[in-house]
């Protein structure tokens, strides 16, 4: 997901209920807390003790890519029920679904060990999980935040907004941070959000995405991000700003009927390896070693009072986006770059002509315009296909007909594929993996996070995993030689297969698409 409100319709929607509501609201005071922050890593933890083993001498950080959805799933339930000391949960959205609902109940049962738990999620998509995340609070031992949280209106998207409508400005600031530590020693950065689409569980659409395994050196940094974000302004404890249906505050007794905790946990089926050849990390921690690839990290976050505190110049100079930029322009001979959507804007575009220039070699995966989950957006991507091509950049657009057929990244069934990963390899021996979209909203509305890690090996295989999306699962763009108009190519067998229009979409949303891309500007995507 990209933007809170990414069409004019709901715009319009959104205005109409404003005017009929005429209802304004604000939030509570704010009530003063001490500062927390992480203990330091306990040594003697299962998990630390597993860490320190898997290290080399000297090493700074080590990494496990996960581009197997439900590989990631079961990482994240493995460290929670390892975890001994703590477990930090940070998400923009967190979904009261299967898979939110075993996360939470795995959380919990974490806590009546006695393990402290520290959840943040940012208020946009709490509807339907407020009252799970309240139930959980009042759990011994855990603790729920909200980021920007919306102060009435709180059982409907659009009503949210509409209750507060002298605070758009605020509430358009959302946090699309994504991370799990346990017991401060190991972590999982990455594109996923907590729902069953993001782990290739749900029946009607499921994302490509990426996460990563971390231990080492890097980990300290994480959590003292995370510690920024759990003491600043913006964040409220979930029960000052949440209150119980019918007026009764659920409790834990409730918590546990809605996750079906008196029943055994569904289980996560796993494959026997993922495309990287890797198993179930829990073989691994079970053997007290894990086998990771080692380099030199540093975490990147925006500040949590982005761009509040900022003029929208400096939100974006300072951004995370920016950071990533400065990698790629960094490149002296290549770069390969995922993001699910593609709005580089023209400060972007003179970047990527830079490149070209200085004859680095650029691809580019992102969604077509059938795999795209916000259509609007990709009338900003469109934009600037021809002169991403005319620069001499390699595009392709994932196709969801032919991530379904395949199945390198889970089996997609029936269900619509479509990417979210946000990724980037430099030069074959450095990369970014995060949660920043390469788009308006990441530079200057949104917070984002990611690692930035030199090496070569990890760097390999993050190709390795960006070439079968683009080879196997999307279209190649280019300019006909004779009207240089788009085409987009396939080569499924012995058979290439070139196509002259929006591929996998019908007339209507081409046609749609077509009419409201001169209209939309480029801030709003």
């Amino acid at each position: 997901m990209n933007a809170w409100l990414p069409s004019f319709l709901r715009m319009a929607l959104a205005g109409v209920l404003i005017a009929a509501l005429g209802a304004c609201g604000s939030l509570p005071p704010a009530c003063e807390r001490p500062a927390e922050f992480a203990a330091s890593a306990d040594p003697s933890t299962t998990l630390a003790r597993i860490a320190a083993a898997s290290t080399p001498p000297d090493e700074h950080s080590g990494f496990r890519l996960m581009p197997l959805g439900v590989y990631s799933l079961d990482a994240r339930i493995q460290l929670a029920q390892r975890a001994q000391r703590s477990l930090v949960v940070q998400y923009y959205q967190l979904e009261n679904d299967p898979v939110g609902r075993l996360l939470l109940r795995t959380l919990r049962e974490a806590a009546m060990r006695g393990v402290k738990v520290r959840v943040l999620v940012d208020d946009l998509y709490t509807v339907k999980s407020q009252q799970l995340l309240l139930a959980l609070s009042e759990t011994p031992n855990v603790d729920v935040r909200l980021f920007n949280p919306f102060c009435c209106g709180r059982n409907g998207f659009l009503s949210r907004f509409a209750a507060s409508p002298w605070e758009i400005s605020r509430l358009n600031h959302r946090m699309h941070n994504k991370l799990f530590i346990a017991d401060g020693v190991m972590a999982v950065v990455g594109g996923r959000n907590i729902s069953e689409e993001y782990f290739v569980l749900n029946e009607a659409q499921n994302f490509i995405d990426m996460d990563a395994l971390v231990v080492g050196k890097v980990v300290p940094q994480l959590e003292s991000i995370f510690d920024a974000y759990w003491n600043s302004e913006q964040v409220w404890p979930i029960a000052d700003i949440v209150t119980g249906d019918g007026g009764r505050k659920p409790t834990g007794a409730d918590f546990d009927s809605w996750v079906g905790m008196a029943a055994p946990p569904p289980k996560v089926v796993l494959p026997p390896s993922d495309i990287l050849g890797y198993g179930p990390i829990s073989e691994e921690l079970d053997a007290g070693r894990m086998g990771l690839l080692w380099g030199e990290a540093r975490a990147v976050a925006d500040p949590p009072t982005k761009p509040k505190t900022m003029t929208a110049e400096e939100a974006i100079s300072t951004s995370v986006t920016m950071q990533v930029w400065g990698l790629l322009m960094d490149a002296r001979t290549e770069v390969d770059l995922t993001s699910p959507y593609l709005v580089p804007g023209e400060r972007g575009m003179e970047a990527f002509q830079d490149l070209a220039r200085r004859k680095v070699k650029l691809t580019l995966l992102t969604n077509s315009l059938a795999a795209n989950d916000e259509p609007l957006v990709h009338t900003g991507y469109a934009r600037y296909r021809e002169k991403l091509l005319k620069s001499g950049a390699d595009l392709y657009e994932l196709s969801p007909q032919r991530t379904t057929a395949g199945e390198r990244f889970g089996m997609f069934g029936k269900s619509l594929g479509r990417l979210h990963a946000k990724t980037a390899a430099i030069d074959k021996r450095r990369i970014f993996i995060g949660s920043m979209n390469l788009d308006p909203r990441s530079a200057s509305q949104n917070t984002e996070m990611g690692v930035v890690v030199d090496s070569p090996q990890l760097a390999r295989e993050m190709l390795r995993v960006i070439n079968i999306s683009k080879l196997q699962n999307s279209y190649r763009l280019r300019l006909a030689k004779d009207t240089g108009t788009l085409e987009w190519l396939t080569n499924d067998g012995e058979k290439e297969m070139i196509l002259t229009t929006e591929p996998e979409s019908g007339f209507f949303k081409r046609f749609y698409n077509m009419l409201i891309a001169p209209i939309v500007p480029e801030m709003l995507l």
